[in-house]
């Protein structure tokens, strides 16, 4: 080894030139294969460990979600300004009207969102029951006339100086704060099956009652997502899942029919040219539009579709304008923010330490992604029309503003990661948190309960089978030496009854020896 190398050094250094370390020289050596092997992987893997790197980042998750709720909040608004001119000229003489509400809720929203921000875990817990118990008045209240207004025939909104707001938005928020508490709650308490589906299925049938009486298909198919997520993310039984998911799925099918427009929908779904000027044109109008954007769309602004041509262009049918404009690549881009989304919310649910904050992350993550697939659903005609709106995007003020809370109280929970709380409190300087001012997050305490039952679970268990053969062997001991005292007593022979005497003192000894030791088994 030492002569090829000094015969290589030898050789590189004729004529003043320095030897080449190529990889054939290096592989006469010897160490050519490693040596290139080792470069090679390390030039191959550098951005993806730089990548990595940046994924590690205690704080990735919340300016992740940050940044995801800009971009869907900015595209939103963008494109509500483009597919609400013409409906928005027609109905009150200005371009900007309905665009003007958006905006006004998308800073109702914004304000929200950092108050939840901002919010303390155990304040949103506690105050979580009180919250939903006042949504559910809030149903009540807008079936009463007079007090509800009703819209598209449904009474489901109250009017406040000329702003319109929908108290089903705010009832599903509520429930899934108050399910998240009350399950994660439940669950550390190790609580039966029962006392974990009582509470919360029958709130949840009687709010889905309230939304039905109104009626609307689309908020009723929400909350039972949100249902379905806290009872998945719980980790109850497969069972009650499966039933539950089946009694949706029943339910959602009762409802389709039981209306004449709805049932309309659903026959125009199974076979779109039965009605394409009436209950089918909608969607009809919605595929033109899609098939009209191409691969790179006709460009912000200049799509057809919108000129009355599809009913609700600004609202249900948002996707197909974004189709149009923006073609296959901006609806792809579209999903690939909500798949980015959805990425981001599973992460922090899988990082937190509380059990509630990974409830809540979770179950908020499945209803906003479920509510883009219906709507994206419906819009390319994989699903029938039900009416639910893409979270973001969609011109709906009460939609908007609900969505945006939600997502700071996912951010809240991203800042409560251990490995944020841990950066945060120990001086790590973050410009996000600094930006928004933003109060240091407690690290997680398990309540009393929990408390109690890791000290519980950490004391060591008594050998109770144990303990009880050694009570059962002093005792057949005792038996077995008394019925041989007494046979050779009976025989007149005290040679024998001494011998008795001694295995009984020494198998008595034997038993206290034995049960000292388990008591400092015991206590250790």
């Amino acid at each position: 080894m030492k002569n090829t190398l000094a015969r290589l050094l030898r050789r590189g250094t004729k004529g003043g030139q320095p030897a080449e370390s190529t990889p054939e020289a290096l592989e006469e050596a010897g160490d050519g294969p490693a040596v290139t092997a080792k470069s090679s992987s390390a030039a191959a893997t550098a951005p993806r460990t730089r990548f990595g790197a940046w994924l590690g980042r205690p704080m990735t998750s919340f300016h992740l979600i940050i940044a995801v709720a800009a971009l869907l909040t900015t595209l939103g608004l963008t494109m509500v300004l483009s597919a609400s001119g013409v409906r928005s000229y027609d109905d009150d003489g200005s371009a900007w009207v309905i665009f003007g509400r958006q905006v006004l809720w998308t800073i109702v929203g914004l304000f929200a969102c950092y108050l939840a921000l901002r919010l303390p875990v155990r304040f949103m817990r506690r105050m979580a029951f009180s919250g939903f118990a006042l949504t559910m008045a809030m149903l009540v209240l807008v079936l009463i006339p007079g007090i509800g207004k009703e819209a598209n025939g449904s009474r489901g909104w109250f009017v406040i100086a000329g702003f319109s707001m929908q108290p089903s938005e705010l009832t599903k928020i509520a429930f899934a704060i108050w399910g998240a508490h009350l399950l994660a709650a439940r669950r550390m308490e190790r609580a039966t099956l029962r006392e974990m589906l009582i509470p919360l299925v029958p709130a949840a049938v009687i709010a889905l009652a309230l939304i039905v009486a109104q009626p609307d298909l689309g908020q009723t198919v929400s909350m039972g997502i949100i249902l379905l997520g806290l009872l998945w993310y719980a980790g109850l039984p497969l069972r009650v899942f499966l039933s539950s998911l089946l009694a949706a799925i029943v339910a959602a099918a009762i409802l389709a029919v039981s209306a004449g427009y709805r049932s309309d929908r659903v026959r125009s779904w199974l076979d779109p040219s039965q009605d394409t000027q009436d209950s089918g044109y909608q969607a009809k109008q919605a595929k033109f539009a899609l098939a009209n954007g191409g691969i790179f769309g006709d460009g912000l602004g200049q799509g057809t579709a919108k000129w009355n041509y599809l009913p609700n262009a600004h609202n249900d049918f948002i996707f197909a304008i974004i189709g149009e404009e923006l073609g296959l690549v901006g609806a792809l881009g579209l999903l690939g923010l909500f798949g980015l989304f959805a990425y981001t919310g599973m992460r922090i649910a899988r990082r937190s330490a509380d059990p509630f904050l990974r409830l809540l992350t979770a179950t908020t993550t499945m209803w906003v992604i479920g509510q883009s697939f219906i709507n994206v659903g419906y819009v390319i005609g994989l699903l029938p029309v039900t009416g639910i709106q893409l979270p973001l995007i969609s011109a709906g003020g009460t939609s908007s503003a609900t969505t945006l809370l939600m997502i700071g109280m996912m951010a809240n929970a991203a800042r409560h990661e251990p490995e944020a709380v841990a950066a945060l409190r120990a001086g790590r300087d973050d410009r996000m948190n600094r930006m928004l001012r933003l109060p240091l997050p407690e690290p997680y305490t398990p309540t009393r309960v929990e408390a109690l039952r890791d000290r519980l679970r950490g004391r060591p268990q008594p050998a109770k089978p144990q303990r009880a053969a050694n009570r059962k062997a002093p005792a057949a001991d005792r038996r077995h030496s008394r019925s041989e005292g007494n046979s050779q007593v009976g025989g007149r022979h005290h040679g024998g009854a001494q011998r008795h005497s001694g295995q009984r003192h020494a198998s008595t000894g034997h038993g206290r020896a034995k049960g000292r030791a388990l008591e400092g088994q015991r206590y250790g």
